[in-house]
């Protein structure tokens, strides 16, 4: 059974079709890549699955739970890590791992231990008590980017995922994701760098201008990065 179904979706903003009778599913433990140009509809698929964009037409359900019928149980399936950090100011780095964990219900041990880890890999582990507007934009992104992988969730959505991290963190996050797909989490993902994607991804599927033109597996990037850059 796949973990991700995204049949027929039609989202318009205004007058505009930002997307147009959209599907594709996504197994469970795979990699899949969004690519397209800018404005092409990636960010779209990715609000539109957290429940933050409104669709027209078509449905979406993760492991059968449907969006429309059982949201928060369809919901606490899923984990995102946005393009442009989003913290709430009044928070700390570590109360926002707390608040994460408990919106999952992890054992608090469970959690302690996860980001205690998690801040170390990212070298983060000395700033727990500070407040957003004290931390830079990639020490912001890290630490929405740990909030994401704290919880065990069946689809992990990811939204330019390398952006704002230094090289040694854009390492790291990659091999995390791989751990996470090797061990049954579903990932969708958005990039840029197309070079990254090449290794880390199982398929593809290229968006342009709110339609699905294509999808495979990355077999065929070559003629993926052909298209992409003329």
């Amino acid at each position: 059974m796949d973990t991700l179904q995204f049949q027929d979706v039609c989202v318009n903003i205004g007058e505009n079709t930002i997307l147009k009778d959209v599907s594709f599913s996504l197994g469970k433990g795979y990699i899949v890549a969004l690519i397209g140009h800018n404005g092409a509809g990636k960010s779209t698929i990715m609000k539109t699955i957290m429940g933050w964009q409104e669709k027209r037409d078509g449905s979406i359900s993760i492991n059968s739970i449907n969006q429309d019928e059982s949201f928060l149980a369809y919901k606490k399936q899923i984990a995102y890590i946005p393009e442009e950090p989003f913290l709430l100011s009044e928070l700390t780095a570590m109360q926002h791992f707390q608040l994460y964990g408990q919106s999952y219900g992890l054992d608090e041990q469970e959690l302690m231990e996860k980001v205690e880890h998690l801040t170390k890999l990212f070298e983060i582990n000395d700033k727990l008590n500070e407040y957003p507007e004290s931390l830079s934009k990639g020490m912001r992104q890290k630490v929405q980017t740990i909030c994401a992988l704290l919880p065990e969730v069946a689809l992990l959505l990811i939204d330019e995922p390398f952006m704002g991290l230094d090289i040694h963190a854009a390492n790291d996050l990659e091999r995390l994701i791989k751990n996470k797909a090797n061990s049954g989490t579903s990932i969708l993902l958005t990039s840029h760098q197309l070079e990254r994607v090449e290794d880390l991804a199982d398929k593809y599927l290229m968006l342009h201008k709110g339609e699905l033109i294509e999808h495979g597996d990355m077999k065929s990037f070559e003629k993926l990065t052909r298209r992409t850059t003329e």
